[in-house]
Formats: structure tokens, sequence, C-alpha cells
């Protein structure tokens, strides 16, 4: 089970650092934030209860009595943080509800299971016809929208950085697309796998947009989340599939951090190795290869991208998704290989090998405060949808009225245990656009997923990094 968010995490805390620093005069944008990246990290605990309680008493859970059927419902949860909520508009109301973002999230999802079945041949997400539930108007400017493993949730936004997460039918596609990637190849959310898992969404959300506006590859700006982001920003869209890096550049939420070849490919232990930045490279290997291919992105390339998904296993890396793109790929084989080539995953006489990493790539932004173990305990926390890195320390011999806490929550943590479970969670990794929490400590650097961070542990990085605030 996975839940996963359209907004990487380092954007959120890349405009509450705007307002903390004074770059941005508005407190209430910070606290708006800190309160959807909280939310996204106390999820965890409610959600097996809530799926026990909902599946129970909401009969819509259990999926459709005829498999064939496609089914969906739009619920309303009036800004609380209830799901799924109230129910607005099913699939047998063709009437519009007059709540523009209902009938978006009504019109995206319609759209998007269409386009599975008639392109893909697949029957919504687990391809047994379950009904999709959506809920709209989440929380209170609650900036993100994500897959829970069990619903699609969309929030508001703050309307100040984020429109509301209904706003472009990519997102409701990208969203619905982590449910396929989670009942075929189930692709583990770390590193290049968990990579391939946010670029697959991407592919399906690029491949539906370009469907909605009757447009092929050549013609499409393979943009995803194009209108998410409010006149206030600098940018054009959160992603770009053609150009990675080049989406926005604006004085509050830095630059495009994507890549678009291996040669400026990002190692990082944040964001789970850096799966909304390194999703750039097989996004635009896609993009190469349907350009390549030409005509309809969804019936070329993206049948052979889905093709492909149905054949690799959960730890497939890029080359390795390379060679199944290939291996599918029938008379566009060599265009394939090209595509895959031309963003240096393989060599050019060969798929599924990968071409040669280089020696240094580039580093991910390392936090300011020092490593040293006098005393100073440090936490980073990145992942996320938007993929925003934050970092603050607290140093255990100054004066801080939190040390006393802080002291005993480092105790109770254990951070040599932590580095001897690491192994282990390298198995199981996090769902998808969750946190990833990296405490640092008498020497000792050890990155918790944010399923595996125990209370004591979310209490300590919380207590940390609102230092940040003050």
């Amino acid at each position: 089970m996975s839940r996963s968010g359209f907004i990487p995490p380092y954007l959120l805390q890349q405009v509450a650092e705007a307002v903390s620093s004074g770059l941005l005069a508005e407190p209430d944008l910070r606290v708006a934030c800190r309160h959807t990246m909280d939310l996204d990290a106390g999820f965890r605990a409610g959600r097996s209860a809530h799926r026990a309680r909902t599946q129970a008493a909401d009969p819509e859970q259990a999926g459709p009595e005829e498999p064939t059927a496609l089914a969906w419902t739009v619920h309303t949860a009036g800004n609380t943080q209830t799901l799924p909520g109230d129910p607005v508009r099913d699939e047998t109301d063709e009437s519009p509800s007059g709540d523009v973002t209902v009938d978006e999230a009504w019109d995206g999802i319609r759209a998007s299971l269409d386009m599975f079945r008639e392109a893909f041949g697949r029957t919504s997400y687990d391809d047994a016809g379950a009904r999709v539930s959506a809920t709209v108007h989440y929380g209170q400017d609650y900036q993100n929208a994500f897959w829970d493993g069990t619903q699609l949730v969309f929030g508001d936004g703050d309307g100040r950085v984020f429109n509301r997460f209904t706003i472009a039918v990519d997102i409701l596609a990208h969203e619905l697309g982590h449910a396929v990637t989670e009942h075929t190849a189930g692709l583990v959310y770390r590193d290049q796998p968990g990579a391939l898992n946010e670029s697959m969404s991407d592919v399906f959300g690029s491949c539906l947009k370009q469907r909605v506006l009757g447009q092929d590859a050549t013609e499409a700006d393979w943009l995803i989340g194009e209108g998410l982001f409010t006149d206030t920003v600098r940018g054009k869209a959160l992603r770009s599939m053609s150009e990675p890096g080049t989406a926005y550049d604006d004085p509050v939420l830095g630059s495009d951090p994507q890549p678009g070849h291996m040669d400026d490919y990002v190692d990082t232990r944040d964001d789970n190795g850096g799966v909304h930045i390194n999703s750039g490279i097989p996004n635009r290997a896609f993009h190469l290869a349907a350009t390549g291919i030409g005509g309809s992105s969804t019936e070329g390339a993206g049948k052979i991208w889905y093709d492909a998904l149905l054949t690799v296993g959960p730890t497939t890396d890029f080359a390795g998704f390379a060679a199944a793109t290939v291996a599918v790929a029938g008379e566009h084989a060599d265009v394939v290989r090209e595509a895959w080539a031309g963003v240096g995953v393989v060599t050019d006489d060969g798929a599924g090998e990968p071409a040669d990493r280089p020696d240094e790539h580039t580093p991910a932004e390392q936090p300011s405060g020092t490593r040293e173990p006098a005393g100073v305990v440090e936490v980073r926390r990145s992942g996320g949808f938007a993929g925003i890195t934050v970092t603050s320390s607290v140093d255990l011999d100054g004066d801080d009225p939190r040390v006393g806490e802080v002291r005993t929550l480092v105790h109770r943590v254990d951070i040599t245990l932590l580095e001897h479970e690491a192994a282990a969670w390298a198995e199981r990794p996090g769902r998808p656009d969750a946190f990833t929490y990296v405490i640092v400590w008498d020497g000792h650097e050890v990155a918790v997923p944010e399923d595996h961070a125990t209370p004591d542990l979310l209490r300590l990085a919380d207590l940390i990094l609102s230092a940040r605030d003050r």
C-alpha cells in the first residue's frame, strides 16, 4: 500500500523558508505550508484504520458489481481532513455540480479511465473495474494531491503559490497512474525504481493531456502541472518532460532541479534518492521516443511504456526499464533505443547496457550547520511530491529552550539502532511522495523513511525543524 502526493516536499519547504527569511511577507503562507507537510506526515498513522472503517461503511469501496464497468465517485471533505467525505457526483450523474473543483475531478477521472481502457486495454487501476474514489476540498489551504492506496485526494492550494490541484487534467492522471503502477510493477519508491515510478505517472499524465487536447507528440508542450502555479510564480509548470530543469526559476521556489541526462544524475540520500529529481531523465527519454515515433503519444510510445510496465519488477532500474521498452517496441525498437541513449541510460549500440555513470554526480545541496559530533543534532527532511529539502539543527550544549526535550528524544530514538535497521528499510521502502528524515548526530548519519519513523523520531524532527521559524 502506498501513498503518493503531487507536490514534492522541497517546494513546500522552499516556500516556508522564504517566509521565514522575509522573502515572502505572508506568515500565514508559512503556516499553510507547514500544515500541509504535517498532514502528509500524520496521514500514515490513520490510513489503515480509515481504510477498514470506510470499506465496512461505504459499499463504494468494495468495487463495482460488474468488473468491466467504469465507476467513480467524487466526494468533498468540506475543507476538513475527513475521508472520503460527502459524495457529490458519481459516474451516473452527467450534470455538472456547479462546484468547479468537483467537476474538474469528475471530468479528469472519467478521461483517465477512458484512456486506460481504450488505449491500454485496462479496466480501472486494478484492471478489474475497481471504483475510483476521489475527495476534493481536502484540508485548509492543503497544497498537495495524492493517492493513498485506496483513493485520490486533492487540496485546494493556498491561492498564492498553488492553485487548486484539480486545475490540470494531467495531475489527475498522474495520481491515478501511481495506482496503476502499484497494481502492476510495484516499483519501489527509492532511487532509480522510485524515479521510474514518478516518471510513469508523468507519462500517463502527459498522454492524457495530449489526448484531451487532441494533440500529437510534436504539437504538445510536454509540461506537467501547467496552471498549478499562481501568477505570482515565475514558472510555466511544475516539470517539463522535453526540457527537464526549465519548468520554473523563481525567487521563492528556486530553480527546477531536474536533470535530463545521466551526466547530471543527482546522487543524494534525500527524497528517497532523488525520485522527484531524477525522474527528469526517463521523462525526457519518453519525450524523445514519442516525438521520434510520431503521431499520438498515447498510442505510440505510451503503449510501449505501459506494456513494458507489465513486464518489469519492483527493483527495475533505468537500464532495466530501457531494455523492457525496447523488447516490446516492435518496429519502433531502434527509435526507443536511441531515446534512452539520448539521455545516457544506455550506450549507442545496445539497450539494456547502462552507459558509464560519471565519477561524480551533481551532489544534493548540503545543509548548513555542522556535522561534527560536538553536541549538535541536525535533521534534514526531503521528499514529497515537490521534493524540497529543509534542514535545521539544535546545539545540545546551547541555551535553546528545547534542548532538554531534544536531548531526551535523542536518547530514546537511539541513532545507533537506527543505523542497524536501515539495511532492512532498503527492502521495505516508504510510500511514494512520503518524506525522508536524515538524522545527524555524534558522527552518525542515518536516513529514515517516513513510513518507518517512530513517534519519538517524528517529534524530534518537528522540534528541530521548528528552529527555522524562530
